[in-house]
């Protein structure tokens, strides 16, 4: 089996949008009448959720009618936010068909299907002409890919001369946190990451990468590097949250458990555990195609 379909087995639940729809009507919502702002809990799937997706919107150089490529769309929240809140103009590509159908219907439902689209397929081989879009995104994707020259190579193919291309993926840090708090110089890009987490349940389909990684793979398809912010402190602050809610009343009805399934709360804890040993660390990295 290849490692694509390895990641697409590994996302794809069956029941997805039944599962979804039934947890909206328990928190009394009616499916009929859904805003984007009403799936935040389940639909952002990614360290920091819709605020983390907020502040990336700030830095996108956002405008009514931008034309914007979704690189591994997921069920679709960031898109319909960026259509939702912003106007743009949003296609998404996933290699999970049943990400691919819910992120359509859940689109349809929220009555933002004439700004969102999304296509089933490879980010390494996708089916849009060159210079299609005016700009793109890629959240927390990249650390199930292994070729990301080959997929920086296809975005760097189908955006525009200017655009930004805006990264916001798990890294390794390149650093080491000791017990009292203080960091030193180490070889923490070395430590095993400790499975499973949200993206896969083994080392078969993780990829995660260093910063340095990304951009000199930015760089080599034809991006230059124009901003980069680590968001650990944000990450672990965020992921602490989340776990005390769980703790306090267990998960809610709708939230990201739907999408990791049983083993969600070893993944969360996980994730916080090597975000503050300084293993792995949320990345916000932006590149403009030259």
């Amino acid at each position: 089996m290849s490692s694509e379909a390895k990641i697409a087995g590994h996302y794809g639940r069956g029941r997805l949008e039944d599962m979804i729809l039934a947890a909206v009507a328990r928190e009394g919502k009616d499916a009929e009448n859904l805003r984007a702002g009403d799936l935040a809990a389940v639909d952002e799937f990614h360290v920091g959720g819709l605020e983390a997706t907020q502040e990336l919107a700030t830095q996108m150089e956002l405008r009514r009618g931008l034309r914007l490529l979704d690189v591994g769309s997921g069920i679709g929240g960031p898109a319909r936010y960026f259509a939702g809140e912003h106007g743009c103009r949003v296609t998404g590509i996933d290699l999970t068909e049943e990400f691919v159908r819910v992120a359509g219907s859940l689109t349809r439902l929220t009555k933002l299907d004439r700004l969102a689209e999304f296509r089933q397929g490879s980010a390494l081989e996708m089916p849009f002409e060159r210079d299609t879009f005016d700009g793109a995104y890629m959240i927390h994707v990249g650390m199930n890919v292994a070729d990301k020259a080959g997929v920086f190579r296809e975005v760097r193919r189908v955006v525009k001369a200017g655009g930004l291309f805006t990264i916001f993926d798990i890294m390794r840090t390149g650093e080491e946190v000791t017990k009292d708090g203080q960091t030193r110089d180490g070889r923490a890009a070395e430590a095993a990451i400790r499975y499973p987490v949200p993206w896969a349940l083994s080392e078969e389909a993780s990829f995660v990468a260093t910063r340095e990684e990304y951009r000199e793979a930015l760089q080599k398809v034809g991006f230059e590097i124009v901003r980069e912010r680590g968001r650990r402190a944000f990450g672990i602050e965020f992921t602490e949250r989340v776990m005390a809610r769980m703790a306090q009343g267990g998960p809610p009805a709708l939230g990201l458990h739907l999408l990791m399934g049983e083993k969600a709360p070893l993944m969360v804890k996980n994730i916080l555990g090597m975000m503050k040993e300084g293993v792995l660390e949320p990345v916000e990295l932006q590149a403009r195609a030259v």
